[in-house]
């Protein structure tokens, strides 16, 4: 079942306060993605997305000026609830009035499947990133 989830955009300086902590958790604590690989500097030039569960910061994402969706992470009580997804839509709507004709990110081999839900497709040979294999995905609107 989804929670009633709220889906928010906007800009770091806006959300940084809610979306840092949710990164930390799952990028450097449970993924031990290094600290400077995770804090990449772009943070500025995104749009943001924050899904609370009652008030609070339980999911967030970025999309990139290029039309890269990236940081898309979920706390780990609330993951296989539809939150991702709906983070997902809300970051493909956001680039689709961007003028995207697609959008483009590098998924996770463990999150292929609920990227290629989203209707994404892979391409590219599996890659390293902060010592996690990933593959490349596309969708094209």
């Amino acid at each position: 079942m989804v929670p009633a989830t709220t889906i928010v955009s906007g800009h770091w300086e806006a959300l940084k306060d809610a979306a840092s902590p949710i990164r930390r958790v799952v990028f450097i604590d449970e993924q031990n993605v290094p600290k400077e690989e995770e804090w990449d500097g772009r943070d500025e030039e995104c749009i943001h997305f924050l899904a609370t569960v009652e008030g609070t910061p339980v999911g967030t994402a970025r999309l990139l000026p290029d039309g890269h969706i990236g940081r898309v992470a979920v706390l780990a009580s609330f993951r296989g609830s539809g939150i991702g997804y709906q983070l997902m839509e809300a970051a493909i709507r956001a680039a689709k009035s961007a003028g995207h004709t697609s959008v483009a990110l590098s998924a996770q081999l463990h999150a292929l499947a609920f990227y290629e839900r989203l209707g994404f497709v892979t391409h590219g040979d599996v890659f390293m990133d902060a010592g996690i294999p990933h593959r490349e995905m596309v969708l094209t609107f």
